[in-house]
């Protein structure tokens, strides 16, 4: 059912981006912001299917991370509407620092103490060499509560990250920021957020029956 925000709301349909090469590999290979890759063909299945899963809804405009898998991603679902993303700077994927490309199990066994430190609080212990979640969230958060306060009356779609939507979603749902690995984000997964007068709610997390 098409959703309809009241002219002093701004409903975000927030999507992370489909599958690359990276996200398939076995196991899956750890990618940031330094591997700036497009889609693999199945992550633009995915995007074509979630494309089609939001074509009848009435999107005013569409953003994205200027990272190349997340640009694609929201260029197909975007164009039935007719749309042409906007990137946003502050909406890049997490800098994974000396850990880009390689798989957690890898890093588990060559850096054992930094492993064990980021996963019991990536919110202070970041990525080896790389950014934190509190620094991740220091740049998201406000950056799409301001797009939100800034297109009241409309829906909107934004293409993001793994880490980037937990970070906001962990916010939202007053999850603490050092289990926001805990909040599931898959290839193509839809979030809705409502801005209602300045104050964001979590609506849906992680949407995926438009994938199966």
């Amino acid at each position: 059912m098409p959703l309809s925000p009241a002219p002093d709301q701004c409903l975000m349909f927030l999507v992370r981006h489909a599958a690359t090469n990276n996200n398939v590999a076995r196991p899956p290979r750890i990618q940031g912001r330094g591997q700036d890759e497009g889609l693999s063909p199945e992550g633009r299945h995915q995007a074509g299917r979630t494309a089609q899963f939001l074509a009848d809804q009435p999107i005013n405009a569409a953003f994205t991370s200027p990272l190349a898998r997340a640009a694609e991603t929201a260029r197909i679902i975007a164009e039935p509407h007719g749309l042409i993303p906007q990137p946003i700077a502050a909406l890049v994927e997490v800098d994974v620092g000396r850990w880009e490309g390689r798989s957690w199990d890898e890093i588990e066994r060559t850096e054992p103490e930094a492993y064990r430190q980021f996963v019991a609080d990536p919110a202070s212990h970041g990525y080896a060499g790389g950014e934190n979640l509190n620094q991740v969230r220091t740049r998201v958060v406000p950056a799409l509560r301001n797009l939100m306060q800034s297109m009241t009356g409309s829906l909107i779609l934004v293409v993001g990250h793994n880490v980037v939507n937990r970070v906001l979603l962990a916010d939202l749902l007053h999850v603490p920021l050092a289990r926001a690995r805990t909040i599931d984000q898959d290839n193509c997964g839809v979030n809705i957020v409502r801005c209602s007068a300045g104050q964001l709610k979590a609506l849906t997390v992680n949407a995926t029956f438009h994938l199966q």
